[in-house]
Parts: structure tokens; sequence; C-alpha cells
């Protein structure tokens, strides 16, 4: 039977796919914990006040990944290099997604039109990350060996969606709103074809790991598709609206460390 539940434990299972599972994870939120860094110090003066929240959410990018590090060294495992159709953080780069590397190498302050794209794409990126972890903690929360991390995680990605949400807002209410809701729209539409394009990718390489057939990579890539078409169709306001969420200043404090959490 074909469930989310047991594809996930499927590729649990299996330590070539748990361990392509882990890297593809774990190399994405390092470039977010490095992308975050990068923007926490190139703030300008007038958003000084964001620099720490900025700063906070690459910390936890880079506890994810060791996190997700920490899985493999757990089970005797080393990371293998990401297969750049599989790079989601790349991908959307090269789409013009985000703030782009080059301009974060730089030692210019970002504007504050900058600030909004990059508050835009993080809004949009962590809806999907917050889903993914929510879903994983649907079938891992109570696993013994990936459980812990998979709730730390979880709770870290519901706190950055309702940063972004919160800050969004009050960039909105400062009369950015037209260029906040084009900037939003822009993201999610290419955001959900990186997703499709990743998420074929990294069910090929998976499937060939462990010997699916034909039919059920098919049935597997359709259900990829028919997601794709349904978020084009409607499914993308889930991404674009903007609330205040429940819990205000959610990355007000400092970063819990948590790299043992695995």
């Amino acid at each position: 039977m074909l469930s989310a539940k047991s594809l996930f434990r499927e590729i649990l299972g299996d330590d070539e796919s748990f361990r392509l599972f882990c890297s593809v994870a774990a190399a994405g939120e390092a470039q977010g914990g490095w992308e975050n860094a990068r923007i926490a110090a190139l703030v300008p003066e007038s958003e000084r006040a964001l620099a720490p929240k900025i700063a906070r959410h690459g910390a936890d990018e880079d506890k994810h990944g060791r996190i997700f590090q920490a899985l493999l060294t757990k089970r005797g495992l080393t990371p293998v290099p990401v297969p750049p159709d599989t790079d989601y953080t790349m991908l959307l780069e090269r789409r013009g997604i985000g703030l782009a590397h080059s301009r974060l190498r730089q030692d210019e302050p970002l504007t504050v039109r900058d600030i909004v794209v990059y508050l835009a794409h993080s809004r949009v990126t962590e809806q999907r990350a917050a889903e993914q972890m929510r879903l994983l903690c649907t079938v891992f929360a109570d696993h013994p060996e990936i459980g812990r991390a998979v709730r730390v995680i979880a709770r870290d990605e519901d706190n950055h969606l309702a940063y972004t949400h919160e800050e969004l807002l009050r960039l909105a209410a400062a009369g950015h709103g037209r260029f906040i809701r084009d900037t939003l729209r822009a993201c999610a539409r290419a955001e959900t074809r990186v997703h499709r394009d990743v998420s074929l990718a990294v069910m090929a390489r998976t499937g060939r790991i462990l010997g699916w057939s034909r039919a059920r990579s098919a049935v597997l890539a359709a259900g990829i598709h028919a997601l794709y078409a349904y978020e084009r169709l409607g499914g993308l306001r889930r991404m674009t609206t903007l609330r205040m969420p429940e819990r205000r200043d959610a990355l007000g404090g400092p970063a819990a460390h948590a790299p043992e959490a695995a």
C-alpha cells in the first residue's frame, strides 16, 4: 500500500536511501544557515532590530544541519554529495528567488526592499518546510531513532513561519504591501515548480536505490504531478496570504543549542 507512512518507513529502513535523504536535508539547512547569517550582517540601519531575529533563524538552520549529520553518524554513515537536480536552495536561486549569493557575498548593506524579498522567500519556503515536518511528525514523532529530531525541527519551522508572517505584516503596514504581494506570488509560483522537480529527482534516485518497479515509480510521479497541479490551480493561497500568528515575536530569544537532539 502506498502511503506517506509506508514510504518514509521504507526510506528510513535502508541505509543508502536514508543517507541520501539526510544528506540532501543537511546540505539545504546548512545553506540556509549561511544565507541568514549573511543577511543578518547586512541588514540596513532602519531595520537593525531585525538582525538578531534573522541571526536566530540562521542559527536554527545550522542546528538542523547538525541534527541530520548526527542522524547519519549514529548509523555509521557519511554524507553523500548532493545531486544538482535535488538541490532545492540552489535551484530556487537560479530562478531568481530570494537574494542572490553574489549579492550576499558583498559587504554593501541591503535595502528595505531586499529585506522584503528575503522575508517573502522565507515565508514561502518555510510554509513548505513546516508542512513537511508536520507530516514527518505524524509518522515519526515517537520513533526511537529520529522522533526527537523531528519534533525539534518541526517546532523551529513553525516559529520561522510565524516570524515571517509577523514581519511581512509590519512592513505591509509601513507601505510595502503591493511589493510584498507581488513578491510572494512570484516566489510561490517558482517554488512549486522547483519543489515538483526536486521531488521527482529525489523519488527517481530513491526508487533506484530501493528497487521500485516502474509501475510504483509511475504512481508516485503521478502523485507529485497531481500535487503540483493542485497548487497551481489554487493551493498557492496558503503560501501567499498573511495573517498575524498566535505566537508573536517567535524568534525574539536566543537560539536553542540542540545538536544532540538526534
